[in-house]
């Protein structure tokens, strides 16, 4: 692993990650922050018709992908064009806490503003604390919350929505 002081290097994604994105993906795979069920065998491709590379960015800590974020419209419509959503956000265990996830989010709004996007949102559990501390320290408030719009591990989950201006 790199030295501590490292600062992780964002970079687009590229087809050729699929598999070390699709690896990273299933390694960091929590109740925390999924609602789908752990993956097994055959895996579902990384990059898909919903999900491109183009849309997605990387961070690397020594050449390594350790942390991902992805970018995409919350609808279909051209009325709401103008909005970019998070879609999905990971970072490898080894490298939490050391600005990886914070570097992500930085990139992901200067990446929609650069694509022209006035709003950016995304969707968190509610019980995801270090994310939610994450995102609202980046300047993203609260919008909505969907209460119990999850069932996850035996109880009941929000679903909360927060969304800021560019």
């Amino acid at each position: 692993m790199p030295e501590p002081h490292q600062s992780p290097f964002i970079r687009a994604a590229l087809p050729d990650d699929e598999e070390e994105l699709s690896l990273l993906d299933r390694a960091t795979w929590s109740l925390l922050h999924e609602v789908v069920p752990k993956q097994q065998p055959p895996y579902r491709p990384f990059f898909d018709e919903r999900h491109a590379a183009d849309d997605c960015l990387v961070a690397e800590l020594g050449r390594r992908i350790v942390g991902y974020i992805r970018l995409g419209f919350p609808t279909p419509l051209a009325a709401n064009a103008h909005v970019r959503q998070i879609q999905g956000l990971a970072v490898a265990d080894e490298a939490r806490g050391r600005g990886v996830g914070r570097a992500l989010v930085r990139g992901a709004v200067e990446e929609a503003r650069r694509r022209g996007a006035r709003r950016i949102t995304l969707r968190v559990l509610g019980h995801n604390t270090p994310a939610r501390g994450l995102y609202e320290s980046e300047g993203f408030v609260v919008e909505g919350v969907l209460p119990g719009e999850f069932f996850l591990g035996g109880e009941y989950v929000d679903d909360v929505l927060m969304g800021r201006g560019l």
